[in-house]
Parts: C-alpha cells; structure tokens; sequence
C-alpha cells in the first residue's frame, strides 16, 4: 500500500498527482490543471517513457501537450529497461528542477509501484551474488517453494506457488542477505513523502465506459499507425523479454506482420489484454491508495474537466 505523506509543521513544497487506470482521462485532466497555473507535467506510466512507443503507450503528441513543459515522456530507448528505482531518480530531479522554477510539478501516469517507490523509497536489499543467484534459478519451480517456505514462510504464504519469478526472487534474498524480503520492505529509504506537500487524486471511472474507451483507443491507435510503429520496432530486434516487446499491442502487431495472426483477430486480443490490464490497475489504485487521497469516481469530459479541482 501506498503510504500518506506526512505534512507535519514544515512548510513543503506542492506536487499534484494523478493516477488511476488506463484511458481514465489522466493526460487530459493534467494539462487542464497545468493551464491553471505554471506547470510542470511528469509522467508516471511504465510504458510512455519509452520512445519506440509513442502510438501503443498512448504518449501524449506535441499538439496534444499545449505547449505545457512534459517531462519523462519517450526518453529511454526500448533496447533498456526502465525500473521503477532509476524512474523514482529521474522523477526527483524534474520535481527539483521544477521546485527550483516555481512551478508546479504534477505526477501523472497509471503505473502504482513507480508511484510507490518515488514516495515510500526502495527496500535497501544487497546486491544478490552471482553463484547464489545461479544456483537459484536452476531450481524448478516446486522445489524452490518448497525451499522458500522453509527459510521465509512469510513470502511463501504470500506468494502464489507459480509465480515463479517472485519465488526465486524471495529465496535468492533470503539466501544472500541472510534476511527475508520482509525485513528489507520495512526499511524502505529514499521515498519523498515526508518532504512534499502532496496533492493527489485518483480517477476510478465507471467500469463499462473506461473498457469502451480501451476499445475505441486501441482503433484509434491502428489508425495513427500502430502497425508502423511496430513494424519500426521488429527492425530493432530486440529480445523478446525487453519491456516494449511486451507491450500491449506489440505481441498481437508482430504476429499480425509475421502473419502468425489476422488483423481481427489480433485487435480483439489486444483490446481484451488493455481491458484486463485497466482492471488491474483499477483494482489496485481502489486498494493501495491510502482511504483519505480523494477519489473522483465520474467520467471526465469536455464539460466538467475545467471543474475537477486537485
């Protein structure tokens, strides 16, 4: 869970932040907000901070900014991976940067452990070593539950048995450091909530009008070039377990190109894994938000968005 910002007798500096789903009206409320007054607009979503997805990751086009400063949007390139702790520096940086230029530096994005890590910090856990890593992930997967939950119960019992990516994880921790991953979470550092004056809202819209706005975004996309811009993407060759070929729409695309899969049939899986993924998101930002940030639980439009206070 996300934790409060602790606002205490200091004067601190305002950062806003808008999170919730995907196409929820984010973007668009924060340029209305940034109209207000001298802005700053930091993204806060997983997939716009790469360049190779301007289409797919629904980034924000030169028109669409207004002429408002964006910040962290298409700056990595999608042969690196971008981890929510080197995000959390960069976005330090540009709310300083922004501080320092009296304005208004306001998170927006719908990726809730980017948010996390910038305002709680990281777990401090040492760097795992090589031979214990190795001998880790040679495990099958039952074996290496089976070890977790001898030598950290607390991450079995918290840990879906098939998850095995966060199980090797767990045991790898345990077996370096000597301490389980929970003892590491309770020492969080680096997090900036005690130093701001944090101003969030978290957009939960009606559910059938944010899937309809999945599907109607996803054709718009195709429109724009989606296809182009996966095209440009299988040129790179980059391995498949990079982020952006991951991507929601990159899967489905390639097959699309390689005719693996026709054009139908591809848009219905994307559109149905964009749907499933705003359910997540949303499920996750009703929960792990702390109860007192404020919600706003009505579609945004054209006619309430310059009403929508932050």
């Amino acid at each position: 869970m996300i934790s409060p910002n602790d606002n205490g007798s200091k004067i601190k500096k305002d950062v806003a932040l808008i999170v919730g789903p995907t196409a929820s009206g984010k973007s668009a409320l924060a340029l209305q907000l940034a109209k207000k007054q001298p802005s700053v607009i930091i993204n806060a979503d997983s997939a716009q901070v790469y360049a190779d997805l301007r289409i797919l990751s629904a980034r924000p086009s030169e028109q669409e900014m207004g002429g408002i400063s964006h910040r962290l949007y298409g700056y990595i390139d999608g042969a690196e991976a971008c981890s929510a702790p080197r995000w959390a520096r960069d976005a330090k940086a540009e709310i300083a940067a922004a501080h320092a230029a009296a304005m208004l530096p306001i998170l927006v994005g719908g990726t809730g452990l980017y948010i996390r890590t910038l305002l709680n910090g990281i777990a401090p856990i040492p760097d795992i070593g090589p031979a214990i890593r190795a001998q880790v992930r040679d495990l099958a997967v039952d074996d290496a539950y089976a070890l977790l939950e001898s030598e950290d119960p607390v991450s079995a019992e918290r840990l879906n048995r098939r998850d095995s990516s966060r199980i090797m994880r767990a045991l790898e921790v345990v077996r370096s450091s000597g301490k389980p991953l929970h003892h590491w979470h309770a020492h969080l550092t680096g997090g900036i909530a005690d130093e701001i004056s944090l101003r969030p809202l978290v957009l939960l819209p009606p559910r059938e009008w944010l899937y309809e706005r999945c599907d109607r975004r996803f054709q718009i996309m195709l429109d724009e070039g989606a296809m182009e811009e996966v095209e440009a993407l299988l040129h790179k060759r980059l391995p498949d377990d990079c982020p952006v070929m991951r991507a929601i729409g990159v899967p489905e695309l390639s097959a699309v190109i390689r005719r693996e899969m026709d054009m139908e049939d591809a848009k219905t899986r994307a559109m149905a894994a964009t749907r499933q993924y705003a359910k997540r998101q949303y499920t996750w930002f009703r929960n792990q938000c702390p109860p007192e940030w404020p919600r706003h639980e009505a579609i945004i439009n054209d006619e309430n968005i310059s009403d929508i206070e932050i």
